[in-house]
């Protein structure tokens, strides 16, 4: 199981100018490379090197950042067609996909660069990394992590790592091949319920209510629009020191959530029972005011946390159909769009049970997510002859 492991890069002035003209450079080669591939339309990495790897070293690059930036162009244009096949864009014919597919594929100055062990050595006693840059290669260059990120580091990474650059700050994104814990019979599953009024219930009584964080992101909502309103440099000042703070704080809050659902999953050898909620966007259709909320909500990142804990831990994993979840009775079965009084009252107009209405979804949830893991069971069995 792959993760990625971030530190934050503690460089000297010099070091620090020389990490900021290397992305600069690559990211500005990056471009012309990507410009070369749209004119020419080179399909293939292999082609697009004979165009663009003398061109590169010429510009001081070496043999590895060379292959890399070629690399990265490719893969930039690999996930954009696969993007437009999907319909990610529009239509065919449509005004968006016209703009994406009619020129090039520009690169960030501070977009990440990859690098390999070639390009970068870690030194984890000193906690420092030798890195190349255009300038040379730069050694002892200081790196603060967690303990706990720092003996995953020692113990799991490996392949490439990303620098990138972040209001001014460098960090390194590295890649850790995390062994998954030993899977287990579950007895029963949890079944876990998405929201926005409550971030995450389930079928065994945990309910983490999204309450307080809407409040917040309120709170910051509006501060930005204050401050962007007056458009001091002190207000410029104060926009980019809160910067990214709500996602920091939506993400540590998903981290805890997931870290507690698999937690009582591993203690009671239950499996989790996830709905799929992938295109949940271009399905659902609602008025202006809760467009905001809902594009903001990041359930995606939720059920990821969730997922990769898991596997982590051992757990059993199942993603069922969502469909129906909220208008099912989870005790008689009856479905009718009119069991869901209003957002947190349930009852049945088949039998009268009267229940939340997000726990009643958490049982119907766990309830699916039993059946499609004996399904998966039984399709794994020999049959007898």
């Amino acid at each position: 199981m792959k993760i990625v492991t971030q530190v934050k890069l503690i460089p000297e002035a010099g070091q620090a100018a020389a990490l900021a003209a290397t992305l600069r450079t690559v990211n500005d080669l990056a471009t012309w490379v990507s410009e070369v591939a749209f004119v020419n339309d080179v399909p293939r990495e292999y082609e697009l090197r004979k165009h663009t790897y003398a061109h590169l070293k010429a510009s001081g690059l070496g043999a590895q950042a060379a292959q890399h930036v070629i690399k990265k162009v490719r893969d930039a244009y690999t996930t954009l067609h696969a993007n437009l096949r999907a319909g990610n864009y529009g239509k065919p014919g449509s005004k968006r996909r016209r703009k994406v597919d009619s020129k090039p594929i520009a690169f960030r100055s501070d977009a990440a660069q990859p690098y390999d062990d070639r390009c970068l050595s870690w030194q984890y006693d000193a906690q420092t990394v030798s890195i190349w840059t255009t300038a040379g290669r730069i050694k002892g260059v200081p790196f603060a992590c967690s303990p706990h990120a720092l003996t995953t580091l020692q113990q799991y990474r490996k392949g490439e790592s990303d620098l990138i650059e972040r209001d001014g700050s460098f960090y390194l994104i590295a890649t850790c091949e995390i062994p998954e814990g030993a899977p287990y019979e579950p007895d029963s599953f949890i079944g876990v319920d998405l929201g926005i009024v409550n971030l995450a219930t389930t079928s065994t009584g945990y309910q983490a209510a999204g309450r307080g964080l809407n409040r917040y992101r309120k709170r910051q909502l509006t501060l930005r629009a204050k401050l962007q309103k007056k458009r001091t440099k002190s207000a410029k000042r104060r926009l980019k020191e809160r910067s990214r703070r709500e996602q920091r704080h939506l993400k540590n809050t998903n981290h805890v959530i997931a870290k507690t659902i698999v937690t009582e999953a591993e203690r009671t050898s239950a499996g989790i029972s996830l709905e799929e909620l992938k295109g949940i966007r271009r399905r659902v259709r609602l008025r202006k005011p809760q467009r905001v909320t809902l594009h903001s909500w990041a359930f995606a990142q939720l059920g990821d946390f969730v997922v990769y804990k898991a596997k982590r831990a051992g757990v059993p994993l199942v993603f069922v159909d969502p469909a129906y979840t909220s208008q099912t009775c989870a005790e008689c079965g009856h479905i009718d769009k009119r069991n869901r009084v209003d957002q947190g009252l349930f009852i049945c107009r088949g039998c009268g049970v009267v229940a939340h209405a997000d726990r009643n979804a958490s049982h119907n949830i766990a309830q699916r997510g039993v059946t499609v893991w004996n399904a998966g069971r039984e399709s794994r069995v020999p049959a007898t002859p």
